[in-house]
Parts: structure tokens; C-alpha cells; sequence
């Protein structure tokens, strides 16, 4: 039996017209014959009635907050809901289908309720269903604790459970359906020019994920690397075949892997930095500081010590709390909001002199001021004003000539 794994997000199952597209490619697969295991998001986005935030809007979420066992338990529905209408317009279309929750798909999870960890995958349901039908049609995002609990997997959790249901079933292949072309150089609504690639390995998704690309979530895409499943990222909207996430970009077994020097520009907007200066003993900075965010439950990015202090970085929405948290320990912090983590991403800049100085360059040629930076063996990270993301974005995309097939130093 030759299983295929298909994902459609909620934008592609939002209404009956966007269905169409998906059943279209439900059936181009069948004729392939294959055996389609297809995972579903919630329906639409807000205000669309039965999208997750719309259904936390019925409890006034977060004014008026439940317990989190009570809000995976209303969560979980917008997907339920999504797999059986899903599967009930592919009987309607000559295929044999069935839906199944999270937890009868053979999710098994800890109790950590919003953010529950895969700890199992059962696939034996599935395969059974299989037998007599051509899809399954499985509620992401969800599955049940050993004691018998509701859990959630949190924000993108309908493409990790696709990820972990293509290693359990080894598939042929985990194919993530979107609406873009694809893993694109930049985001295309801030890069005019940006291109799909073709092929790129795990980790350069991986990196380009964690760095903002929200094409597909990167604990997906370990999932996939681990149990060795390619994965392609599609449009729902297109013929395309799109991106092809795999081990190498290359066929010849045993040759050298080329890597890009740069394979493309990410960026997260909405982020403020915090800078932290004493004249007292820097390693009580450092200690007090990142122990009290860890113990507040924020997570810091970006970070920079030094011999007088600290710099970070963190989500716009946590900058109150994060303020406050300082002043009570004593610390006069300085805050820059509104800013923006740009990085360049590519696994085959380690140990090449001069991308970092291409980079300086261009966002001066620019005008673009930058408040900090960091690197590592593949990325190079700036952080920059908010409005001047655009700018930087598209600065850093043409200096590394990533609108044309070759890049260059």
C-alpha cells in the first residue's frame, strides 16, 4: 500500500470553492494510486465562524479564560468540524472517505494542555480505515493524553501532526498544501521579485522557519528530517509541484552537497528591544535577568552580552510585562519598540569571508539603520526599525541575487 500525506491549511478548506481545489488534488493523487491520509486545519481565519480564533471568541478569550483543559477541549472542535465536511464533499464527489478526530487517528500526547508533545503515533486505525477507503481525512493540531484528555499541539500544530503521521505511516511523501508556490526566497508580499525554489534540504527550511518563513512549521519539518520522509510544499491553487524538502539538493549518491551561500531572507516583525547597562556586576545582569523572563514565561530572542550588560529581544505583546519585571528587580531598561529581526539564511556561508560586511553595506547603502546583530555558522541576523523592514528585506534579497537562479558573493 503506497500512503501519501496531504495537509491543507484553513484558507484552503475556508469555503466550498477552495474545497474544490483540494478535492481536485485528492482525486490527481488516487489516480496515481496512492492511499491518502489528508490532515485539515480549522476552517478560514477569523471572523470565519468556525476558525480557532473565532470559536475562543465564544468564551471571551483571553478576558474571561477557562482552564487550558477547557480550551483544548473547545479548540479541538475546529478541526473536527473541518475533517468531517471535508470528507462528507469527497463522498459527494465519488470518493470513498471517512473522518477521524486527532485521538482515534492514534495521537498520543502529554498533558500539557495548548502546547501538548506528540509522545506516539498509533497508525493501526488508519491503516484499518485504509482498507476500505481511499482517504482518511484526520482533525489536525489535536490529540488525547494516556489519561483519556483533549490536548492540543499548539500553532502549527496541523502540519506537525502531518509530519508525524507520514513517519508513522512511512509514507511516500508528506505534501503541505499552502497558498503560495511554495518556500519562496522572501516573503512574497514584501519581496516583489522573490522566487519558489525547486529543492532545499531540512535544514535550510528548518533555519528559514525558525527565522520567521511561515510557510511551514519547523517542528514539521524535524519530524520529517528524523524519519527521513521528503516533504513538498504546494500551492492549493496550482498545478505546480512546488518545493521539495529533502536530505540533499542533489541525485549523485555519495557526491559533495552544494550548498547556496545565501538561500533566502527572512523576518519577524513586531518586536522590541530591551537593552539592560549596569554598572554593578555584569553577571548579576545576566543571571537576574534572563532567570525572572524565563520564570515570567517569556521567551527572549536575540541576544547579545557583553562586560556591562545585556541586550534582547522580545515579542511586542510581552513589552509591558517585561518592563515591569526589570523595574521591580531595580533595572532602568532602555526600550526600542517596533523593530524587526531580518536574517539571511544559508547553510553555505560558514567559513566564506565577506557575507557579513555584503550585508553592512547594502542596509547602509539603504539607509537602514541597524540596532544589533548576531550570527552563526548559517544565519546572520540585524535588527532594524519596523518601517524600514521593507527595506532592508529587498536590500538584502538583491545584494545576494536571489531573484535570479545564481548567487554570488
Amino acid at each position: 500500500m503506497q500512503v501519501l500525506v496531504q495537509k491543507f491549511g484553513g484558507t484552503s478548506v475556508q469555503s466550498e470553492t477552495n474545497r474544490e481545489h483540494v478535492i481536485r488534488h485528492i482525486k490527481d493523487a488516487l489516480v496515481q494510486e496512492y492511499k491518502l491520509v489528508v490532515v485539515v486545519s480549522a476552517l478560514g481565519r477569523k471572523p470565519d465562524p468556525y476558525a480557532t480564533d473565532s470559536l475562543l471568541g465564544l468564551i471571551d478569550f483571553p478576558a474571561n479564560k477557562n482552564s487550558n483543559r477547557e480550551l483544548d477541549l473547545l479548540m479541538s472542535c475546529g478541526e473536527i468540524i473541518s475533517s468531517v465536511v471535508l470528507s462528507n464533499e469527497l463522498k459527494k464527489n465519488h470518493v470513498s472517505a471517512t473522518a477521524l478526530t486527532g485521538a482515534q487517528a492514534g495521537f498520543v500526547t502529554s498533558e500539557d494542555f495548548n502546547r501538548a508533545k506528540i509522545k506516539e503515533v498509533n497508525p493501526a486505525r488508519i491503516l484499518q480505515e485504509l482498507e476500505t477507503h481511499d482517504v482518511v481525512v484526520v482533525a489536525g493540531f489535536q490529540g488525547q493524553s494516556e489519561s483519556g484528555e483533549i490536548t492540543t499541539i499548539g500553532r502549527g500544530g496541523s502540519d506537525t501532526s502531518a509530519a508525524a503521521l507520514g513517519v508513522a505511516l512511512d509514507a511516500e511523501r508528506i505534501e503541505i498544501f499552502t497558498d503560495v508556490e511554495g518556500i519562496m526566497t522572501a516573503d512574497p508580499r514584501v519581496v516583489k521579485s522573490a522566487r519558489p525554489l525547486d529543492v532545499v534540504t531540512y535544514t535550510e527550511i528548518c533555519n528559514l522557519a525558525y527565522q520567521g518563513a511561515k510557510v511551514i512549521h519547523p517542528r514539521a519539518v524535524e519530524i520529517a528530517m528524523q524519519g527521513k520522509i521528503p516533504m513538498r510544499i504546494r500551492s492549493t491553487y496550482s498545478e505546480r509541484l512546488g518545493t521539495l524538502v529533502t536530505s540533499s539538493r542533489i541525485e549523485e549518491a555519495g557526491a559533495d552537497i552544494s550548498e547556496r551561500m545565501i538561500t533566502g531572507i527572512a523576518h519577524i516583525a513586531n518586536v522590541t528591544q530591551i537593552k539592560v547597562q549596569t554598572k554593578e556586576s555584569a553577571y548579576r545582569v545576566q543571571s537576574e535577568v534572563f532567570k525572572a523572563m524565563a520564570e515570567a514565561g517569556i521567551s527572549v530572542d536575540f541576544i547579545n552580552i557583553s562586560p556591562t550588560g545585556v541586550a534582547y529581544t522580545v515579542p511586542a505583546e510581552l513589552t509591558a510585562k517585561a518592563i515591569e519585571i526589570l523595574e521591580v528587580l531595580g533595572f532602568q531598561p532602555e526600550i526600542t519598540e517596533s523593530c524587526a529581526k531580518v536574517s539571511a539564511v544559508g547553510a553555505g556561508m560558514t567559513g566564506v569571508p565577506g557575507v557579513a560586511s555584503k550585508i553592512v553595506q547594502a542596509l547602509t547603502d539603504s539607509g537602514v539603520q541597524i540596532l544589533q546583530s548576531a550570527d552563526s555558522h548559517t544565519t546572520i541576523w540585524v535588527l532594524v526599525h519596523d518601517h524600514e523592514l521593507v527595506t532592508a528585506v529587498n536590500a538584502l534579497h538583491d545584494v545576494f541575487g536571489l531573484s535570479t537562479e545564481e548567487v554570488s558573493l
